[in-house]
């Protein structure tokens, strides 16, 4: 056995309790069951087992301590739970992530759910931890090869960027995020599966990434059908996993599916603490909660790795103003959108170009390259301006040179972002110089990498 793995071992056993204190329901209301006997020794967060008669113990979390009470959330309704029912405290135990989780499937409390053993690492993580100081991270990194080439060149991706991916239901973001997964430049990836559906869980983890996607990735998952607390304690789990290996130099790609979830298994466990809504139904707590949790990936400190992570954001009719998806354009670097008009016409991945956006850009490309970049968004635009004009055939060739081009560079562009890149990131920008080239004419064009 390893020396991690016997550190591991014994810290288990140190962490190994042979007794549970008890407190009794006082009662119950709202879904919250107010316990008296455990207030002196319960901290927030701590996990509990309500005994209720006959029917099988029920989990909870402690949520309020107040006097001599204790709040406790349970995982499911507390249905069959009476006054003066036993209430178990739980052992604290640590999550601890470690090297040997690479290749796992494990839930929010570092339990594997790919049904072998596992142990934890020989030291906790606190799942709330702060970021590095502002004042030591290090700036963004070098560009990562996506294996798209809209992403390799018009949506660049570097190491420490924090990337906001919003879509609606249906339009291929599940896709697009396991692609990333098993394409992208990165020693680890973990994978956060937010409130995801049971079915899709394993069919993930076996189809999706496979063998040989999971031989660089932990995946840490929480159903739709566990609790509010579960749900959300998933996000806080995977970003813990993904610092134990930023902090060992490694550069991480986090993929959390997704933000939204996150935020309304918030809102369920905030009004269950009596928090009022006011954003939309969401609490005055969701912005600082979603801020905090998205500013600890990014570059890390000297000697650290970087944290690249993808967020997912689910914006229902493509309301980009809605309240989570506000707060994290805000604080992200950059916003992937995805459009069901593109998808229902058959392209993938669905990436409205034009309303996206990536903010290490013009730092991670070349002058040759962004004066490019620039021609290729320009003939975009014009192209998007009138396309309502050509689809009702109202477009005559000849009126406008310059739409005559756009019309000529649809078609090929179209294409391009859709195009996995098996090659490198010059592979990309090659072959959107070459797509320019056709359409516009070498001697119109305003610049070329060709060379650079």
């Amino acid at each position: 056995m390893a020396e991690t793995d016997m550190d591991a071992l014994k810290q288990a056993i140190e962490d190994a309790s042979l007794s549970r204190p008890v407190g009794r329901v006082r009662e119950i209301s709202g879904g919250v069951a107010q316990v008296s006997g455990l207030a002196t020794l319960a901290r927030i967060g701590d996990r509990v087992e309500l005994r209720r008669g006959r029917l099988a113990p029920l989990a909870g979390e402690i949520l309020q301590i107040e006097g001599d009470l204790v709040g406790v959330l349970p995982d499911t309704t507390p249905d069959g739970v009476a006054r003066g029912d036993a209430v178990l405290l739980q052992p604290r135990r640590p999550f601890a992530p470690a090297d040997h989780w690479i290749g796992r499937l494990v839930d929010p409390f570092g339990q594997p759910l790919d049904g072998e053993p596992l142990l934890p690492g020989a030291r906790g993580a606190d799942l709330m931890c702060a970021p590095p100081p502002a004042a030591t991270r290090r700036p963004l990194g070098d560009r990562i090869n996506t294996g798209y080439a809209v992403l390799n060149t018009l949506l660049p991706i570097v190491a420490g960027q924090r990337l906001g991916l919003f879509a609606g239901s249906g339009v291929g973001k599940s896709r697009l995020l396991a692609q990333l997964a098993r394409n992208m430049e990165a020693d680890v990836v973990v994978v956060a599966l937010i409130g995801e559906r049971g079915r899709e869980v394993n069919e993930f983890v076996t189809r999706v990434l496979g063998g040989e996607g999971m031989r660089r990735a932990v995946v840490v998952a929480a159903t739709s059908d566990q609790s509010a607390l579960t749900r959300r304690r998933c996000a806080w789990a995977a970003m813990s996993v993904a610092e134990h290996f930023r902090d060992t130099g490694r550069n991480v790609l986090l993929l959390a599916d997704s933000v939204t979830r996150f935020a309304e298994a918030h809102r369920e466990i905030a009004v269950a603490a009596g928090e009022a809504p006011a954003l939309r139904g969401y609490p005055p707590s969701i912005a600082p909660l979603i801020t905090a949790l998205c500013e600890r990936a990014g570059p890390g400190a000297a000697g650290q790795g970087h944290i690249t992570a993808v967020f997912s954001v689910l914006v229902a009719g493509s309301d980009m103003e809605e309240p989570v998806a506000d707060i994290l354009r805000g604080v992200l670097d950059g916003h992937v959108v995805l459009s069901r008009d593109i998808a229902e016409r058959g392209r993938f991945p669905a990436i409205d170009v034009g309303r996206s956006v990536s903010r290490s850009l013009p730092d991670a490309a070349t002058a040759a390259e962004n004066t490019l970049l620039s021609e290729a968004r320009r003939m975009l635009g014009v192209y998007e301006q009138s396309e309502v004009m050509i689809r009702a055939g109202l477009y005559s060739e000849g009126a406008d040179p310059r739409l005559d081009s756009a019309v000529r560079l649809w078609p090929e562009l179209d294409a391009f972002f859709a195009r996995s890149e098996p090659g490198q990131i010059r592979d990309s920008f090659d072959r959107l110089d070459l797509i320019l080239r056709r359409a516009l004419g070498p001697e119109k064009r305003k610049g070329s990498t060709q060379g650079d």
